[in-house]
């Protein structure tokens, strides 16, 4: 039994160890942050302080908690001191006191000390019985002034009844972080099947380094109210990071109304960093390439998709989190990009038709042939005709829309159609090489 306590309490701090920091990305610039700190207490009244927290940390949602002894230590206090050092304050912090200015002249050094008055719009120095405005040289100051920090830090005031080594685990959400996927799709020679690898991007400007983190990513539409911001604004450019997941890839799961893509290791997410690791590839995907030409949308131009299934009979079937897909194809031994779309969150099992760009040698018009009004019945006659250039067969799927406030009916068509809805109506069509395909159809529109 006592061999078996053991065991259990090594396995507890062997994984405190392990996963002392975790970072919970969520696709709206929000993570959540757990951090564990080997802390040393005294018996009574003192102040804990933490500086390495993400400078654009929420304090409203920062979480204390001791691992052991708990309820023999009180939190009395809890602080963010996010007054940091830079020219500005240090000055405006000397205001009264006396500096120390070494100017530069031609031959010689020179010391001007005296009370400064002002750091507004420029220095102004009382020296003697004289004010001098705008001094130039390097200013020296005797101390650092109270209340100022050099970074962010985190201050608590604890009571604690004993002496004692412990764990202080701290929970916070921070802005400043943010991930996204990112696909690369690549289509064989006759656009029948494609491989796809996707990328988690993740761009960290909280102002912290999470060193050897346990790192999670929230795929779904979380809701969030405004709230005021205590970050600094930050204008240096991250750096890219990219890291093959190879047998560490990501493991998915539901959790809550969202999906919960965890990382099978440790990673370190630098401060200014954007970090893409790889978290599914898939190869031999089976693809259908789909022409649609809707005359609403655009009068000539025909739109070109390729869709596919994201099944487990297609190498996927898991649920994918939204973004973009890039596409490219071979042309002879060089890869080309030929277009790329996004994606919302999908399901597994669910259809995904990627938007390539529209189709070069096919093209469509619509004419409207006649209209007629009798009474409460309108007839309206139209002519679609496509073009097709290319030296091979393309089959086309027209679509029309129609109107849905009133009763309606297709009349003398001289191809056969779908019903989509109760707006719109599908016309599929095989159009021969450098042919033209005309479309006739009536629609018959009554209303009481």
């Amino acid at each position: 039994m006592k061999k078996f306590i053991l065991i259990f309490i090594c396995l507890f701090f062997v994984d405190a160890l392990s996963y002392a920091v975790s970072v919970t990305v969520y696709n709206n610039d929000l993570a959540l942050v757990r951090d564990v700190k080997n802390i040393k207490l005294a018996k009574g009244l003192q102040k804990i302080e933490i500086d390495d927290v993400a400078a654009k940390i929420d304090p409203t949602s920062v979480l204390p908690k001791f691992l052991s002894n708990s309820g023999k230590i009180k939190i009395l206090e809890q602080n963010f001191d996010f007054d940091l050092v830079n020219t500005d304050k240090l000055l405006s912090k000397y205001i009264g006191e006396t500096i120390e200015i070494e100017r530069t002249g031609e031959d010689k050094r020179a010391k001007l000390t005296g009370k400064l008055l002002s750091a507004y719009g420029g220095l102004v120095v009382q020296s003697d019985n004289k004010i001098v405005l705008n001094p130039q040289g390097e200013i020296s100051l005797a101390k650092m002034p109270e209340g100022l920090r050099l970074k962010p830090t985190l201050v608590w005031l604890v009571d604690s009844e004993t002496e004692t080594s412990n764990q202080l685990e701290i929970s916070y959400q921070t802005s400043g972080i943010s991930w996204n996927a990112d696909y690369v799709l690549v289509t064989n020679e006759k656009d029948t099947s494609c491989d796809i690898t996707g990328w988690v991007t993740v761009n960290n400007d909280t102002g912290a380094t999470f060193k050897d983190a346990k790192l999670k990513l929230i795929a779904g539409d979380v809701n969030r109210i405004a709230q005021n911001r205590y970050a600094q604004k930050r204008m240096m450019a991250p750096m890219m990071a990219m890291e093959a997941s190879g047998d560490s890839s990501f493991e998915e799961k539901s959790f809550f109304e969202y999906h919960i893509y965890e990382l099978q290791r440790k990673s370190t997410i630098k401060d200014r960093e954007i970090k893409q690791i790889e978290f599914i590839s898939a190869k031999n995907i089976p693809v259908k390439k789909i022409f649609t030409y809707n005359a609403s949308f655009d009068p000539v131009k025909v739109k070109v998709t390729l869709d596919f299934k994201n099944s487990k009979d297609n190498n996927l079937g898991i649920p994918l989190p939204k973004g973009r897909v890039r596409v490219s194809k071979y042309d002879v031994d060089s890869l080309e990009f030929i277009g790329e779309d996004s994606i919302d969150h999908t399901q597994k099992d669910a259809k995904l038709s990627i938007k390539i760009g529209n189709a070069f040698d096919i093209t469509g018009s619509k004419t409207q042939l006649n209209s007629k009004i009798e009474g409460k019945t309108s007839y309206q006659t139209f002519s679609i005709k496509i073009k097709n250039s290319k030296n091979s067969a393309v089959e086309v799927n027209v679509v029309e829309n129609l109107n849905s406030w009133s009763n309606w009916e297709i009349k003398d068509n001289t191809s056969a159609y779908t019903k989509k809805d109760s707006a719109s109506i599908e016309f599929p069509v095989t159009v021969p090489a450098d042919t033209e395909k005309e479309i006739k159809y009536t629609v018959k529109y009554w209303w009481k």
